[in-house]
């Protein structure tokens, strides 16, 4: 995709920042909010025969998980800017034969849906980073058939995520941290406020808007070690971001981050608590 329209800025990240690291670290990412996801999609529950819209889909995994679900005379589009992610998403439908999942590179905010025809929408983590959130959910509405579902899972505040806020809390005293963002700033936790995506999912008409908090624990990386996760933070996230632009000093953040990181390493990874909220809602 071209950058332009109102997320030009989000369609040149994911194009030419972040969606190539997650193409290089699918595996890692799936592992560490594939469980997140499938709880989310354990809630809206998507049935054989039943047409969904994957928002934001990425290098596939959720859109792959309801090409299971709803079966061969089902369907699912998964949607997403990110058109090297989207490459990778194609390729493992491929090698999973589901021909029941395609993929297009465009923009839920502002793509013609040519009519109210999913069943379901849902998204895993992709719905944060829209710059008009209301125009994307109205647009969202417009795509489903009467009665149909809205679910999504989205991060609650950052101090509730340890996962994220730990090794930036490490790093900060060697970096010079940016600003922070507008709480409602398109990004990972654009969505923490409950009752700003209540207001924004009932003013776009959806009805029964219900937040269930999904309390657990994520996996740094994946099953990975100490190294291994302390390596994946510095190269994806917030703390990477801001190590970007500063590179010095390198060595001294990487100490620090590994010494936060290490009372939570198990045998099964580095373990931090997270926090997101299930969203579900439906179409009259």
């Amino acid at each position: 995709m071209q950058p332009s329209g109102p997320n030009a800025e989000q369609i040149a990240y994911w194009n030419e920042q972040t969606g190539p690291k997650w193409v290089r670290l699918q595996q890692r990412l799936d592992e560490m909010i594939g469980p997140l996801g499938q709880a989310g999609l354990d809630r809206v529950k998507p049935v054989p025969g039943e047409r969904a819209l994957d928002v934001g889909c990425g290098c596939g995994a959720s859109a792959l998980e309801i090409a299971e679900r709803v079966g061969a005379e089902g369907s699912v589009l998964g949607l997403d800017i990110s058109s090297v992610m989207l490459e990778r998403a194609e390729a493992r439908a491929r090698e999973q034969g589901l021909g029941q999942a395609r993929f297009l590179a465009a923009d839920a905010q502002t793509h013609p849906f040519q009519e109210p025809r999913f069943d379901l929408v849902f998204s895993r983590f992709g719905v944060m980073f829209f710059s008009d959130p209301d125009a994307a959910f109205r647009n969202l509405h417009a795509a489903l058939a009467p009665g149909g579902r809205l679910g999504f899972v989205c991060w609650q505040a950052v101090a509730r995520n340890p996962w994220m806020l730990v090794p930036l809390s490490a790093a900060a005293p060697l970096l010079e941290l940016p600003p922070p963002p507008s709480p409602e700033a398109p990004g990972p936790f654009a969505f923490a406020d409950p009752d700003r995506v209540r207001r924004i999912l009932a003013s776009a008409g959806f009805e029964d808007v219900a937040l269930e908090p999904l309390e657990s624990e994520i996996s740094l990386g994946g099953e990975a070690s100490l190294e291994e996760a302390v390596a994946f933070v510095l190269d994806i996230g917030p703390t990477a971001a801001v190590l970007r632009d500063q590179p010095e000093p390198r060595e001294a953040v990487t100490a620090a981050v590994r010494g936060a990181l290490a009372p939570f390493a198990r045998p099964d990874g580095v373990r931090l608590p997270c926090s997101a909220w299930v969203v579900t809602a439906r179409r009259h």
